[in-house]
This record gives structure tokens, sequence and C-alpha cells, in this order.
């Protein structure tokens, strides 16, 4: 897997959640930046296998190769989008549709824009002032060759995952739901398939429930999208679900990581162990 993370920070006061009202946005600018289709649709247009705005809005047969990442609860509006894979090259496009979406468009119902932004792509500062610096994404490429055995893992916004057909909750999370999330984005983002070795063991747990309510323009309607937030300890890791840990940090677990969800925080409980 090969991935670039684009931090943007603003000055625009944020609300509770921001997931549903960036991906939005994005999706809206991103669409203005990239179309060349006169009938501005996408059903049939002329252009879309070869379309990121399609790729990442209007595909609907699994995974996209972006997601939001964001702190809950943060006083302004500021957030990273993961680009992976061949999406790294379309960078261009998604930075001028974050420029265009706070300089112009605008976010929430009040459409609320700023000139006071900035953009990091990891740690270098690429946009301040109202313009772009000359440069190339730095791509990382995956990698985790320590290990921890016992581990705090932070469910820091929703972990939203459904097992036979239905919700996975707070009291019914099995470490097994947790690792085959991360298996499946494995399998999309690496092409690896590979099968646990060793279930790590949930020694403890301190987890609710959360839930937010989007507005889909699509369907028309009101969404619930919420899931498990909090903090379970896990025993027993091997090498192998250590590094399936590393890689869910950065391909975010579960479902609509586009949204925000699936952010995770590994914390080490004893002296990591280089192999």
């Amino acid at each position: 897997m090969n991935y670039t993370k684009y931090l943007v920070t603003t000055d625009i006061k944020a609300p509770k959640f921001i997931g549903s009202m960036v991906r939005g946005a994005l999706g809206v600018a991103l669409k203005e930046v990239v179309c060349i289709n006169p009938a501005f649709e996408c059903g049939s247009c002329f252009a879309k296998d070869n379309c990121i705005y399609y790729d990442f809005f209007e595909k609907r047969d699994g995974f996209v190769n972006y997601r939001l990442d964001f702190l809950p609860n943060q006083p302004y509006v500021n957030f990273n989008i993961y680009l992976f894979n061949s999406a790294i090259d379309k960078s261009p496009y998604i930075l001028s549709a974050i420029e265009k979406l706070i300089n112009k468009k605008g976010l929430g119902k009040d459409r609320v824009t700023s000139n006071n932004f900035k953009i990091y792509n990891n740690s270098n500062l690429i946009y301040e002032n109202g313009s772009f610096r000359n440069f190339s994404p730095e791509v990382n490429s995956f990698s985790e060759n320590g290990f921890c055995p016992i581990v705090k893992l932070k469910f820091i916004t929703q972990f939203r995952a459904k097992k036979q057909g239905k919700l996975i909750t707070a009291k019914n999370l099995e470490a097994k739901d947790i690792f085959l999330s991360i298996l499946k984005k494995q399998e999309y983002l690496s092409g690896k398939k590979e099968q646990i070795e060793t279930m790590p063991t949930i020694v403890s747990k301190n987890l609710f429930m959360v839930d937010i309510g989007r507005y889909s323009n699509r369907q028309k309607t009101k969404m619930q999208i919420g899931g498990i937030v909090g903090e379970i300890i896990l025993n027993n890791l091997t090498p192998q679900t250590y590094r399936l840990l590393k890689y869910g940090q950065i391909s975010g677990i579960g479902k609509l990581n586009t949204f925000g969800l699936g952010k995770i925080e590994v914390e080490d409980l004893v002296w990591k162990i280089q192999i």
C-alpha cells in the first residue's frame, strides 16, 4: 500500500462531527473541478471510467482510494485526507477542490468560507496565503517490522461494521470483528489475502455506542451512521496481528471511512519488540 496524507487547517468553527459536511462539500467542489461532461451527470458519461470524482463519489462497488481523518469535537474544521495508490496521482485535482470548497464554495448550511487556511503534505507546508508551492506528493509505503504483544486500541471515531447482517455493538464486539475488517481493507488496497494465525484476546473493554445523523441528498432522507467508540486492551498479539493494527491506523477500519469513521490509535503497553 502506497499513500500520502494532506492536512488542512482552517479558522472555520466546527460542528461536533465534521465528516458529512467536509465529504459533501468536497464532492461538490471536486465535480466542478474535473467534470468535462456538458450534461454534468455521471450515469452515461463517456469519461467516468477515468474520473476521480466518479471513483470517489459515484461508484457503488465497495472501497475507494481515499479516506477522511479528524479528531471529533475540535474547535475548528481541521482534517486529514489520505490518498491511496493510484489516487495519489490525482492529488492536483483533490487540492484544487479543497481550495475551492474552503475559499469559494463554503462549508455547512451557512456556506462559511475562509482565506486563512493551510495545507500540508505530510509535514511539508504546500499552501498558504492563497497560493500553492511547487511540490510533488510525498509517497509513503506501509511497513511495520516490530511488534508489541499487548496494546490499548482506541476507537477515536465510530467503528461501524456488521456481522450476520446486524450492526456490531459495544456489547458483542469480538477481536475477530476488528481484524476481519482490516483484512478486507488490506485485500482491496494491497491485493494481499491472509488468514489470522493466532487471534488476540480482548482482556478489557471501555466501549459505548455513538450515533450520528446525516442527511443523504441521494436518498432524500436522514440516515444514522453511528458505531463503537472507546478503547479495549488486546493481549497475545503476534507480529502479524500487531502489523494489521498498524495498517488499520492508516487505512481506517470498518465502514464509512470516507466520512471519517473508523479512526483508530494503537498504544503499546509494554516495550516494543524489534524483529
